[in-house]
C-alpha cells in the first residue's frame, strides 16, 4: 500500500442512506465495499441489520456482511486487522486503487481509520466468569472488583454503560493488568490516504426515514427473523436494537405496539449517539445523501 492508494469512509446515523451513496461510488471508481457494521457481518439477521441486498451485493463486491455466525466472537480490533489485511488486494483490484467503507459503526470505522490498542482475546472461561458475577451478585459487584483492580476506570467510566464495564473487568482478569494500561489512544499511522464522509439529514426527515424504515423492516418479516434467533436471545450478538424489543414482545414484558414503537424510538436515539461520536471529528466532511453526494465524494479525489 501508498499514500496513492485510498480509502473512502462513508459513514453516519443509521438510516440516513449510507449503503446507496457508497454502491454509487464504488461503482463509478470501480471499487469494493467494506461493511464498517458490526452487525451485518452476522448471517442470520439481515433484515434487522438492514444488510446490503442481493441485488445490492451484485452490483458492487461487498465485504464483511454475513461472513459470521451469531454465536461466533468477532469485534473491532478483529476487524480492524481483517481490514488491513485485506485492503492490499482491493487497493489492487481498483483501476483507480479505491476502496470504500461503509457503515455507522462508531467502534469499527475507528478501528480502520484510527487504530485501537491491542487488548487480549477473552477466553471463554474469563467471559463466563464475568458474566456469572454480574447475573449472581449485580452490576454493583462487577464495580466492586474494577475498584480494585482498575479504580482510574472507573473515574472515565459510564456507570449505566454495563457492556464496557464488563468488559473493562474481562481485560483486567485476562490480562492481569488494569484496563487503563493497555489503553495508549495513540493513533496509528497508515499507509494510504483516508477520505472520511459523514452523511445526514435534518433531524425531522432523518428520524421520518428511520421510522419508515423499522416499518419496512415489519413488513419484511423482522418478527419472524426474531422468533428465529430467540433461542439465542442470551448471545452478545443480538443485544441490538429491534431484537431487544421483539424478545421483550415474546417474553409477555412488552405488547406488540409498543415493541415496534420502542424500535423506532431506540433507533432515533442511537443514531444522536452517532451523529454527535462523528461530529467530533474534524476531518469529517458532511453531506447531504444522493446522487449529488456521490458527485462531490468523487470531487473530493
Amino acid at each position: 500500500m501508498t499514500r496513492h492508494d485510498r480509502l473512502i469512509v462513508i459513514t453516519g446515523p443509521t438510516g440516513v442512506g449510507k449503503t446507496a451513496t457508497a454502491i454509487e461510488v464504488a461503482r463509478r471508481l470501480g471499487a469494493e465495499i467494506i461493511s464498517a457494521d458490526s452487525r451485518q457481518v452476522f448471517r442470520e439477521i439481515p433484515i434487522g441489520t438492514a444488510a446490503p441486498t442481493a441485488e445490492e451485493q451484485q452490483m458492487v463486491p461487498h465485504h464483511f456482511v454475513a461472513t459470521k455466525s451469531l454465536a461466533d466472537y468477532y469485534s473491532a480490533a478483529q476487524f480492524e486487522q481483517d481490514v488491513m489485511e485485506l485492503l492490499p488486494r482491493l487497493f489492487g483490484r481498483s483501476p483507480q486503487r479505491c476502496a470504500v467503507m461503509c457503515g455507522g459503526s462508531m467502534m469499527y470505522v475507528d478501528a480502520v481509520c484510527r487504530g485501537i490498542d491491542q487488548m487480549p482475546t477473552i477466553s471463554p472461561e474469563v467471559r463466563e466468569r464475568v458474566k456469572r458475577l454480574c447475573l449472581d451478585c449485580g452490576i454493583e459487584a462487577v464495580v466492586a472488583q474494577l475498584e480494585l483492580l482498575d479504580p482510574d476506570y472507573l473515574k472515565i467510566a459510564d456507570p449505566c454503560n454495563h457492556k464496557r464495564l464488563l468488559h473493562a473487568l474481562e481485560i483486567c482478569y485476562q490480562s492481569g493488568k488494569p484496563y487503563t494500561e493497555l489503553r495508549t489512544g495513540q493513533v496509528k499511522p497508515r499507509p494510504f490516504e483516508i477520505v472520511k464522509v459523514g452523511l445526514n439529514l435534518p433531524r425531522e426527515e432523518l428520524f421520518g426515514r428511520i421510522n419508515r424504515r423499522v416499518d419496512a423492516m415489519i413488513a419484511a418479516g423482522l418478527e419472524q427473523e426474531a422468533r428465529a434467533v430467540y433461542h439465542l436471545r442470551h448471545l452478545n450478538s443480538l443485544n441490538t436494537v429491534g431484537f431487544k424489543e421483539m424478545f421483550a414482545y415474546f417474553d409477555g414484558t412488552m405488547d406488540y405496539a409498543t415493541a415496534v414503537e420502542r424500535i423506532k424510538k431506540n433507533t432515533r436515539v442511537y443514531a444522536k449517539k452517532q451523529i454527535c461520536w462523528f461530529a467530533k471529528d474534524p476531518s469529517m466532511v458532511w453531506l447531504a445523501p444522493g446522487q449529488s453526494a456521490a458527485d462531490e465524494i468523487l470531487s473530493l479525489l
